[in-house]
């Protein structure tokens, strides 16, 4: 069975680059058993790949504005993805994505990180990094992700 894990964000924007940055860990530590897709600032881009890959479970992860603490980590229910939680750096709203990926994928999970800073061409902060790297300790270690609650 093949999982994958789709990033979203833009690395000039500070904080938006957590989906990135966990597509960069992944890559130089393998999490068992998931694929990573960088999806970068134009996810729909890289839908066709996703599908071919056939996955059973695509979990999304990008910066989500959920009005909680910077570097907050927390599950998104689908329905709340665009209206509620997004930071609106990507071309199309997530849900379009996400409801495209539902034609073919059985199960999408979405994981928010609360951003500090998006400016243009700061850095990831220490915060947001920290939980970055918090998530990809999990994916390695193939523990779930209900121990971060969920929004929406």
């Amino acid at each position: 069975m093949t999982d994958v894990v789709f990033t979203v964000g833009n690395v000039l924007r500070g904080d938006d680059g957590a989906g990135p940055l966990l597509a960069q860990l992944l890559d130089e530590q393998p999490a068992p058993g998931w694929i990573v897709v960088d999806g970068e600032d134009v996810p729909e881009n890289h839908t066709h790949h996703i599908r071919a890959l056939a996955p059973q479970r695509v979990l999304i992860v990008d910066a989500a504005e959920m009005e909680l603490p910077p570097g907050e980590v927390r599950l998104i229910e689908q329905d709340s993805v665009a209206e509620q939680f997004m930071v609106t750096t990507h071309a199309i709203p997530l849900n379009f994505l996400i409801d495209s990926l539902r034609e073919t994928v059985p199960e999408i999970l979405f994981l928010g990180i609360q951003p500090q800073d998006t400016s243009f061409f700061a850095p990831v902060t220490t915060t947001v990094r920290s939980s970055v790297e918090a998530v990809h300790d999990r994916l390695v270690r193939g523990e779930g992700f209900e121990a971060y609650g969920t929004v929406g």
